[in-house]
């Protein structure tokens, strides 16, 4: 391999027409990426079917894609570094499609989890190095546009993905929630190849191998640590007591070699850019929040309000429309206003839709389900656009490749501990809630005697009392679902005071003065 550097292209040079098909190419790459974080849960009851495998086989088939894509997400800065950018973005497109396809033809769940293992590990840099292809691609003055853009593709994708995912199952299989990524992959690595310029290659750039082996055991540990410890009861479990164990030990240590090492894994100059700390803060929260809400929905839909699986996509896909919408009227108006404003706007209207989802009831219409979600979406386009500005508007050049995929990284661990805390209080307010309705189960119960009077119960028969105590627990665990959502909203209103942690730049894509 050659060791010549090549320059990297100067934005202001390239034509519009280039610019938009770099656009293109890159949003395809982070659409099939961002497509499968949600895709493939759909068809998992049905490769559990075809496969003879039992639920918690199956799991392995996220949990494998999850852990891959954590452990090989950090390594996009330094290998973009030795390789090129360009090399790295399009081999990545091609390994996650050849995966994918694999996926597809695979013939059993080992082969599955193996093949999901390498599209993980493919995929891990698809969306960061998209991001950093879009910011260097565009001028400062419209990376606000160029955010809003590229945040269509990470937003749009794992909102469409349970629609999508569910009508390819339904209709055709689930090998195709898989294959869909081949036509997305090729026109991706068509455009890349042809549009996107190569960067300075640095060969002189050290591997520490100490501090990746480090960073892979915290995240690994923590991935799987939340993935399964709902499942296995946490710490009731030995195999999650060791998992935590690891990773808070493993963490510590990487911190301290970070700090104590002449050529780090991760070069801790890049925490100096306050905008980028805050930012990685503000990732995480919004991680924790977005998908949370997003792994509750479509369970409640499904299994307490009976809507089939279809049903749910397309109920869910409004939200996605919502997002374009605001997206696109924030990047015609990011020059224009003060993003923190943008950022303080869209975190209330997220509260907003969740306010919205605490009311919801059993016999709600279809249009309250999809007017949260909207709203929702709306607010989601208002934060995460000026939110990706503001956190690289005053990083260095020479840390973009590093700290896109720390933010990418950060976004997915809070998601990740969103969806392990909403999942845990969900079934410990579901467990609380029987315990008190079962309260009013009593023979001084108004409704209970008309119920009975009617036939609806007979208190003196098993099944009677079997049909009760799955009334109560059906209310509960409803009610459970309404507590979530009112805890992402409480959540949404601490993101408020980070907004404030914010420099303001001079203009859009100048220093920060101090």
């Amino acid at each position: 391999m050659s060791t010549d550097v090549i320059a990297a292209p100067q934005p202001q040079k390239q034509g519009v027409d280039r610019r938009l098909l770099i656009t293109f190419s890159v949003m395809l790459a982070t659409i099939m990426q961002a497509l499968d974080t949600t895709i493939a849960n759909v068809a998992l009851p049905h490769m559990q079917g075809a496969m003879g495998a039992t639920q918690d086989q199956t799991s392995w088939v996220l949990t494998s894609y999850i852990v891959a894509a954590a452990i090989a997400m950090p390594l996009t800065g330094f290998v973009a570094a030795r390789i090129g950018r360009k090399r790295l973005f399009t081999w990545s497109v091609v390994g996650f499609t050849v995966a994918s396809m694999l996926c597809g033809a695979a013939q059993s769940l080992d082969q599955i989890v193996i093949f999901r293992l390498l599209q993980g590990i493919f995929g891990a840099s698809l969306v960061p190095l998209s991001q950093s292809v879009m910011l260097d691609a565009w001028p400062k003055e419209k990376h606000g546009s160029a955010m809003a853009m590229w945040g269509m593709g990470v937003m749009v994708g794992p909102i469409l993905g349970p629609a999508l995912g569910g009508w390819l199952t339904e209709y055709y299989s689930w090998r195709w929630v898989f294959y869909i990524n081949i036509p997305f992959g090729a026109l991706a690595w068509l455009g890349i190849s042809a549009f996107v310029s190569e960067t300075a290659i640095d060969a002189k750039r050290k591997f520490d191998l100490l501090g990746f082996f480090l960073l892979s055991v915290a995240i690994g540990s923590l991935q799987l640590f939340l993935d399964r410890g709902q499942s296995k009861e946490w710490f009731a479990s030995g195999e999650i007591i060791i998992e935590a164990v690891l990773a808070a030990l493993a963490f510590y240590l990487f911190i301290t070699h970070i700090f104590t090492v002449k050529k780090p894994f991760i070069e801790p100059g890049i925490f100096r850019d306050k905008n980028f700390v805050v930012g990685l803060l503000f990732s995480f929260m919004m991680g924790t929040i977005l998908l949370a809400t997003m792994a509750l929905m479509p369970p409640l839909l499904q299994n307490f309000m009976n809507y089939p699986v279809i049903d749910v996509g397309l109920l869910m896909t409004p939200r996605g429309f919502g997002t374009m919408f605001s997206m696109m009227v924030v990047g015609r108006i990011a020059g224009k206003v003060d993003l923190r404003y943008v950022i303080a706007l869209g975190v209330v209207v997220m509260a907003v839709s969740l306010w919205q989802m605490t009311q919801f009831s059993m016999w709600m219409s279809q249009w309250e389900i999809i007017s949260s979600g909207v709203v929702q979406g709306i607010g989601m386009g208002l934060t995460f656009v000026p939110l990706s500005t503001l956190t690289f508007s005053t990083l260095a050049p020479s840390y973009r490749t590093e700290g896109t995929s720390l933010y990418s990284l950060i976004r997915n661990i809070g998601s990740s501990i969103g969806i392990s805390m909403v999942t845990t209080y969900l079934a410990q307010q579901s467990q609380r809630n029987h315990s008190v309705f079962s309260g009013f189960i009593n023979p001084f119960n108004k409704a209970l005697q008309h119920d009975i009077q009617h036939g609806a119960y007979n208190l003196h028969q098993m099944p009677g009392l079997m049909a009760i105590n799955n009334e109560v627990t059906r209310q509960a665990t409803v009610m459970a679902y309404y507590q979530d959502f009112r805890l992402m909203m409480f959540l949404c209103f601490l993101l408020l005071p980070l907004v404030l942690l914010f420099s303001k730049p001079t203009k859009v894509g100048e220093t920060i003065l101090e």
